[in-house]
């Protein structure tokens, strides 16, 4: 399976900005959709966007929708969560995961189609 690591988590204030990454251990990366879920204290788990194999197609869920925005580098293997403006409550930790995509276009948005998942990072937004 392929690993994932996420950087670029930490404090800012309400309105400011971060980008999350993450950073694929393989080349065949350009086969697995990626997708960005966060974890609140004491919530369940919730996805936040995702994007193709191909990195033509990209879904986001009601609660981001117009402020996160996800990209992908093949060269780099390495897919991008942009979030702008940050609230409050999109304080979480967030993960990335992989799922092998047998459709270049197909953009994943359930918790169980994710086979692998990283080890997360520490997003807080004050307010």
């Amino acid at each position: 399976q392929v690993q994932l690591e996420e950087s670029g988590g930490g404090l800012v204030q309400a309105g400011g900005s971060l980008r999350l990454s993450c950073a694929a251990s393989e080349r065949t990366f350009d086969l697995y959709a990626i997708g960005w879920f966060r974890q609140a204290p004491g919530k369940e788990r919730e996805f936040v966007g995702a994007i193709s194999r191909n990195g033509g197609n990209t879904y986001s869920a009601d609660s981001v929708k117009g402020r996160f925005t996800i990209s992908r580098d093949t060269a780099k293997n390495t897919v991008y969560l942009q979030m702008n403006p940050l609230k409050p409550e999109d304080t979480a930790v967030y993960y990335c995961a992989a799922h092998a995509a047998s459709l270049a276009w197909l953009v994943p948005t359930n918790l169980a189609d994710f086979g692998s998942w990283g080890q997360g990072t520490q997003v807080t937004v004050s307010s």
